[in-house]
């Protein structure tokens, strides 16, 4: 059953950890993706508080899907214009400082019980394709460290990034050829981006993926983006979650709505795309 491999972004609930564990545990869902923690991006948590939200998610009888981390979002080459996007904390920094907090990353990824981090490539360029073999040869020495650490690394599409869409993520990663670099495939940010995510989109990434996660965008008519909660936007998402099944996707699914309703919290938008999720679920 989809919804036995469904967990959620806690972040995407509560910005109280404690409350957003409660909250996931209430709803019988059995995973959760690590961001930021009370106000912390992930990536900064000290020894003490990584064990402390190892033994709160262990009580409430979770498991962590991935660490999502802000690896790599950060200036090729701070000199040149580029692009720029959430980070959820974290300060800006160069390439070097990244692969240092990457090895810490990983380190932090092994204590809460996970093998799969979730990077990025790049700031985006304003002309991505002049430095493709730039940002694989970074790539190439992550997958390395990645490798040699028994971990997975998840390039997600990220429109602020190099990979801003499938089929660029799916270049990078089939580029770097390694088990341990592999596409986070998320259909909404594809539609954010004013892209087709399915088919077109999947179509582009699904032999390089091992992880989804899962929101809903569409395009106004003014050309801006919008986040909506599942299956309101322009994802089609029961064939996109058909599709993965048949084609044997057997990893995991996180929730990231995104969308917070007029006046209300994260927790009521993410139990919109819940509750609609389980009601697609069905159609399957």
């Amino acid at each position: 059953m989809i919804m036995d491999r469904v967990g959620v972004l806690t972040d995407e609930v509560s910005p109280d950890f404690a409350e957003a564990l409660d909250w996931i545990r209430e709803q019988g869902l059995k995973h959760v993706e690590i961001r930021v923690v009370d106000g912390v991006n992930a990536a900064e948590l000290d020894d003490e508080a990584v064990e402390e939200v190892s033994l709160a998610i262990r009580k409430h009888g979770l498991s962590v899907t991935a660490l999502a981390s802000p690896i790599f979002k950060c200036a090729l080459d701070p000199s040149r214009a580029v692009a720029s996007g959430d980070t959820f904390g974290q300060k800006e920094t160069g390439v070097e400082e990244h692969f240092a907090k990457l090895e810490r990353v990983i380190a932090i990824a092994k204590k809460l019980g996970t093998r799969r981090i979730r990077i990025f490539s790049f700031w985006r360029e304003q002309e991505p394709e002049k430095y493709f073999d730039e940002i694989v040869g970074h790539l190439n020495k992550a997958a390395a460290l990645a490798e040699q650490e028994d971990v997975v690394l998840l390039l997600e599409n990220e429109g602020s990034c190099n990979g801003g869409h499938a089929s660029e993520v799916a270049d990078l990663v089939r580029a770097v050829d390694s088990r341990s670099l592999r596409a986070l495939w998320d259909p909404g940010n594809e539609a954010f981006g004013g892209r087709e995510a399915f088919p077109a989109g999947y179509a582009s990434v699904k032999d390089t993926l091992a992880h989804v996660h899962l929101k809903d965008a569409y395009r106004t008519g003014s050309g801006s983006s919008r986040c909506v909660p599942l299956g309101s936007g322009e994802v089609a998402v029961i064939a996109q979650l058909k599709a993965l099944l048949e084609d044997g996707y057997d990893g995991l699914f996180t929730i990231e709505t995104h969308f917070v309703p007029a006046g209300g919290k994260p927790m009521t938008g993410t139990r919109m795309t819940l509750d609609a999720l389980r009601a697609l679920a069905a159609e399957l």
